[in-house]
């Protein structure tokens, strides 16, 4: 029996628990088998500059299992894949924004999926919209998204240093590197200061 034909592990059964997780490093302390997998035993997209998307099971309330190549059927699509994922990210976790002490901002979630709020275009557009502004955003860590508009170069400043913190005394590491969220293009873009 092929790992995907276990019950565990059948698409019709976990197709609905599936999340996108963004990382930089096919590593994560959280997931039940996720101490170290790479792209040669686990779907994983390319997503921006260093940043990948892999997928995660969801187990039990506070359990998640990274998706190995072996527990999803030959036919599948990844990138369909992706988008069932987002859809259910997208129907289960709530992103909040919240502001920080310096004048910045933050995602909040739930924990796990607060570097994911990259993959949604519109969580970033209303805030730019809100703003009048571009968006500079860091992802620290998986718990971790800051933000701050790309003409208050004082409170940029102050979000790098507040990530940079957060992102050497965390824990699932993600990138200290710094991307642009353009208002009139409406995309996603490595930042280049």
């Amino acid at each position: 029996m092929k790992k995907y034909e276990e019950e565990n592990y059948k698409y019709e059964n976990i197709c609905d628990k599936i999340y996108p997780w963004v990382k930089t490093e096919l590593t994560d302390s959280h997931a039940l088998n996720g101490k170290h997998f790479s792209k040669k035993d686990a779907p994983v997209i390319s997503f921006l500059g260093d940043l990948n998307v892999v997928f995660a099971i969801k187990r039990a309330e506070d359990a998640y299992e990274i998706l190995k190549d072996n527990m999803l059927p030959p036919e599948c699509d990844i990138i369909e894949l992706y988008h069932k994922s987002c859809e259910n990210l997208n129907r289960d976790v709530e992103f909040v924004v919240a502001n920080t002490w310096y004048g910045g901002f933050g995602i909040v979630a739930d924990g796990h999926h607060e570097a994911s709020s990259v993959c949604f275009k519109h969580i970033w557009q209303v805030c730019a919209d809100k703003l009048e502004d571009d968006l500079i955003i860091m992802i620290p860590r998986k718990d971790a998204v800051l933000f701050a508009p790309a003409g208050n170069k004082e409170t940029v400043q102050k979000m790098i240093d507040h990530g940079e913190q957060a992102y050497e005394q965390g824990e699932n590491k993600i990138s200290k590197n710094l991307y642009r969220f353009s208002r009139e293009r409406k995309e996603l873009v490595t930042y280049e200061e």
